[in-house]
């Protein structure tokens, strides 16, 4: 199978090694040896992404914009086929697609030093930056709903209703935290009817693991950019305020271990402001420290209605753990918001330095 998909781009004759490559959760993965050049072909898992297609064009557009008015930025471009598609379907098989592989580039899926952070959030800023003229209303929604706050809180309340009184028994501290951030949602929906909240070509999944680094680990351009989507900027720092802000990640039961490293918080604000700072309103800088409640709020209710719905959405290696990554996040929650205000000066101090 993986040959013919080569012979679709005129690589077979060329191909000397091919084997499965990274840890990625939701699309799979091979780097593709040939005599002359490195790729990667990847399989859409369109269980997950259900419309293959909107991807594909999201990124061509995305592709042809930066290649007319940024030639110079880097971009993962996918290869045509001899027939000039990017997207090749496979019956029983599925979507698959080959970007060339970057030359002297690495990735991390750990966040090793605030020096990381600082560069990873400035490529997603420079990501958002450059297509700032880019009609992001073109793009395709690749995941409806996805970072929709009153959506996941709507199947939040449904699942409280619903499920069994064992489990609402078992999640109840949970639950009564959970309760105590409602206004989060009530912030999100003023957000929505602000006009001076814009909405912008933003990628929406922002973890370390989707920055390209070079050899001197400066950041070099974002990939996977299979949920890039119209959104509003606090998705994509809220995101990184999520996974870089503590040295626990959301697996971790040892509740004592979260922290909100002000260090970390710095190069998320630095790195994006470099970029973003004359792109965002003086309203939206207001809500910097917002976006990290928003997402980590947001994705503890996404784990506390799995457990409540018996785990049928994310799975569960064992029967809390849903319950447990739900306790993490709102733990995480808790932190940032006793250093809230504090943080918020940090953030106009450094909005300042941008002008």
């Amino acid at each position: 199978m993986i040959k013919n998909l080569l012979q679709q781009f005129n690589l077979t004759d060329t191909v000397t090694h091919y084997t499965i490559f990274g840890n990625g959760l939701i699309n799979r993965t091979w780097v593709v040896d040939t005599v002359d050049n490195k790729y990667i072909l990847q399989r859409i898992n369109d269980n997950v992404f259900t419309n293959p297609a909107a991807i594909d064009e999201n990124i061509n557009a995305i592709n042809q914009f930066l290649k007319c008015h940024f030639p110079e930025y880097i971009f993962t471009a996918p290869v045509f086929t001899s027939n000039h598609k990017s997207l090749i379907h496979i019956p029983g098989e599925g979507y698959f697609r080959l970007f060339e592989f970057i030359p002297d580039s690495h990735t991390y899926t750990v966040l090793e030093n605030p020096a990381l952070a600082f560069e990873a959030s400035q490529q997603f800023g420079k990501f958002t930056k450059l297509l700032a003229d880019f009609d992001s209303s073109q793009l395709k929604i690749t995941l409806s709903g996805f970072h929709n706050l009153s959506l996941r809180y709507t199947q939040y309340t449904t699942a409280l209703a619903t499920s069994s009184a064992a489990r609402l028994s078992i999640a109840q501290e949970a639950i009564t935290i959970a309760n105590t951030y409602v206004h989060i949602v009530e912030t999100y929906e003023t957000i929505l009817a602000n006009p001076l909240f814009k909405k912008r070509v933003t990628h929406h999944d922002t973890k370390i693991s989707n920055v390209l680094f070079n050899s001197h680990n400066r950041g070099i351009c974002v990939i996977d950019l299979d949920t890039v989507m119209p959104g509003y900027f606090i998705s994509d720092v809220g995101d990184m305020m999520r996974t870089y802000l503590s040295p626990a990640g959301e697996e971790e039961t040892d509740m004592t271990k979260i922290e909100v490293r002000e260090p970390y918080f710095d190069a998320i604000v630095q790195g994006y402001l470099s970029q973003m700072n004359t792109e965002l309103t003086t309203e939206e800088k207001k809500y910097f420290v917002y976006a990290g409640k928003f997402m980590i709020y947001m994705q503890a209710l996404r784990f506390l209605t799995d457990y409540l719905n018996n785990n049928i959405y994310y799975g569960a290696s064992y029967e809390l753990h849903n319950l447990h990554r739900a306790i993490n996040q709102l733990t995480l929650l808790q932190l940032l918001t006793q250093k809230e205000d504090a943080l918020n000066k940090r953030v106009s101090v450094f909005a300042a330095q941008y002008q």
